[in-house]
């Protein structure tokens, strides 16, 4: 059987949606919003932004959707951690007494949007962990692995000190998906 590589799957950096430290948030999702545009259609659309230093091009953390829209309503952070609460079993009376209560998204949503302009990137920004990083020739195996235990959905795929792409939990799951179809097709001529 052949092993499949990290490099096999990944999206090249040069594909992805990325922006300098010194962006604006809204910056950020015209950056995503032009990579998704020109990224292949048949693959999984881009979630995230990756920041990189200006003068180095090193990556300093990523942005995902969800703390791109987070941020656009600042009052979340009166509720404290930034964990979601619904994984507590909250009932759905009591999420949405806490959306009346704190009159969250109460503006308009044009209002809310004005405030990317304003936002710096760095300040918006997950910085990666050390288990956020896998070499460009080691097996998907160890990378699955890593995405599991540590619950990410990429990982920046590194050769030697260079990050050269980012391995996305979409493109192993689209690879589980042809892997099935071949077993499945082999199944019929069987």
């Amino acid at each position: 059987m052949k092993t499949i590589l990290v490099k096999d799957l990944m999206v090249p950096l040069t594909e992805y949606a990325t922006v300098f430290e010194d962006a604006t948030l809204s910056d950020a999702i015209d950056a995503l919003e032009t990579a998704q545009s020109k990224f292949d259609k048949s693959r999984y659309r881009h979630r995230a932004i990756l920041v990189c230093e200006k003068k180095t091009r090193k990556i300093l953390g990523k942005i995902s959707q969800m703390d791109v829209i987070r941020t656009l309503e600042p009052k979340y952070d009166l509720l404290g951690e930034k964990e979601s609460v619904s994984r507590f079993g909250f009932s759905p009376q009591f999420m949405k007494s806490i959306l009346d209560q704190y009159e969250l998204w109460y503006e308009p949503l044009k209002d809310i949007c004005h405030k990317a302009g304003e936002q710096n990137v760095t300040d918006v920004m997950y910085k990666l962990t050390e288990g956020e990083y896998v070499k460009e020739d080691s097996g998907v195996n160890e990378a699955v692995h890593q995405l599991i235990m540590g619950h990410h959905q990429s990982l920046l795929v590194s050769q030697g000190e260079e990050i050269v792409g980012i391995l996305r939990l979409t493109d192993i799951f689209m690879e589980i998906c042809e892997a099935r179809k071949e077993l499945k097709s082999e199944s019929i001529i069987k």
